[in-house]
């Protein structure tokens, strides 16, 4: 099938066939495809959308681009979860050694970030000599002997995905919801998955802002998932505040740590956290209900069984054997900090978070563009949420910077980020709803 003629077809608006989908990601695999007929087939999607059937077939395409991992010789069930991003974010730090040290497999397949969203496989990146991206070989003992790994995509995984991503980027067309689709689910269905569980921010600090839009892509991604085969759910949750007190790439592993560890753990970060461990091995068959789920999950952080396979999947993985011990011997420092301080009386009753996650990309430690290379040292944290009461000159957050040029802008932008006022606000929901496969 000639490219063009398949552009043709969705440029005018018709159902593409499971074979027309397959022969287009093939060419885009194989070369044959060029960027312009590709970023046009993009454009056409954008523009003209897919149906169920067409975004289960190109998801199927772009998953079978490469290398499908198989986990049939694990004693137990493999599941995953995936977020769509937000500020704060580092859920999948505490979600995957929770759920592996309950009997299940977690490899967790994970990105970097960009724009003002972070990335989980950055925040692995600060800790010393851990390997965020190995070889397949050591990519399934780290999960055989631990129960998890936080990796990122290997260049044998829907590596279709990765060049249309990357046209996408670069053509105006990444917010289609078909596309959106396909890329994140392509890659957990690489991943060789039995169950998936998808978190969906909503908020002023997600790329969904809106709860129509954050509905309509839960329900892609589990009417398409589903499709494909996968046993999936999905749960919206809130992105109007930062969901850790920390934002940054070593704070949030130092935060994560805390957290496993129970020096600290931030209450809307512990209620997203265990409601998707719950709903993980809920789809495993490991519990028999959601309620079982959030007591197991529970049990296991708070006996510190969470934290030693974190650990131990550290110190597989080629990092500090005593990292859980003494995160701080470690994780590197800014040479700066600068304390927030609130200018008035009252309640926090608003936090501008995308401004949050930008002032962290203006310290160094995010990315405007691909290649962009990071600082892990610098972040935000002792972020005050929204409801907390303050007085003028109180702290609102402390900047970890380069410079001191660097933290007073950053603190520009935070005391700008938020707004106080003389009612203490009603408390958000965190876990907004939950989205299971029509029928």
């Amino acid at each position: 099938m000639l490219p063009q003629e398949i552009i043709r077809h969705k440029r005018d608006g018709h159902r593409l066939s499971a074979g027309e989908i397959a022969a287009f990601i093939g060419g885009v695999t194989s070369g044959a495809v060029t960027d312009g007929q590709a970023a046009a087939f993009a454009m056409a999607v954008f523009f003209n959308g897919m149906n169920r059937d067409e975004a289960v077939a190109l998801t199927l395409a772009m998953r079978d681009s490469g290398d499908v991992l198989d986990w049939s010789d694990l004693p137990g069930p493999v599941t995953d979860k995936h977020s769509t991003g937000g500020v704060g974010d580092n859920v999948s730090l505490m979600l995957a050694p929770i759920v592996a040290a309950c009997g299940a497999y977690v490899p967790m397949i994970s990105g970097r970030g960009l724009g003002h969203t972070g990335g989980t496989l950055d925040k692995m990146d600060a800790i010393p000599g851990y390997i965020s991206q190995p070889d397949i070989a050591l990519f399934r003992r780290a999960v055989l002997e631990t129960g998890c790994a936080i990796i990122g995509q290997t260049a044998d995984l829907a590596p279709a995905d990765r060049r249309l991503y990357a046209i996408r980027d670069v053509t105006g067309t990444v917010e289609s919801v078909p596309l959106i689709t396909a890329s994140i689910l392509s890659k957990k269905l690489a991943a060789g998955l039995g169950s998936l569980v998808l978190d969906v921010k909503v908020g002023n600090g997600a790329f969904m802002e809106k709860s129509r839009d954050a509905t309509a892509l839960a329900n892609s991604l589990v009417e398409v998932a589903s499709g494909a085969g996968l046993t999936v759910s999905a749960l919206i949750t809130g992105m109007n505040e930062p969901l850790a007190s920390a934002a940054g790439n070593a704070v949030e592993v130092r935060n994560a740590v805390d957290f496993l560890t129970g020096r600290l753990r931030d209450r809307r970060l512990e209620d997203v956290t265990l409601a998707l461990a719950a709903e993980m091995l809920q789809s495993t068959g490991l519990v028999s209900s959601n309620q079982d789920g959030l007591r197991r999950a529970t049990e296991t952080l708070t006996s510190g069984r969470a934290a030693a396979t974190f650990a131990r999947m550290v110190a597989v993985l080629g990092g500090p054997t005593d990292f859980i011990e003494k995160p701080e011997n470690y994780l590197p420092n800014a040479p700066t900090e600068f304390v927030v301080r609130a200018t008035a009386n009252g309640f926090v009753t608003g936090i501008a978070t995308r401004d949050i996650g930008l002032a962290v990309v203006g310290l160094g430690g995010g990315r405007t563009r691909p290649d962009d290379k990071i600082d892990p040292s610098v972040g935000i944290t002792r972020l005050l949420p929204i409801g907390a009461e303050v007085h003028a000159g109180d702290a609102l957050a402390l900047i970890h910077a380069r410079s001191p040029s660097d933290a007073e802008a950053a603190a520009a932008a935070v005391v700008s980020a938020y707004a106080i006022g003389a009612s203490k606000p009603p408390a958000d929901k965190t876990v907004i709803r939950r989205i299971l496969p029509r029928g």
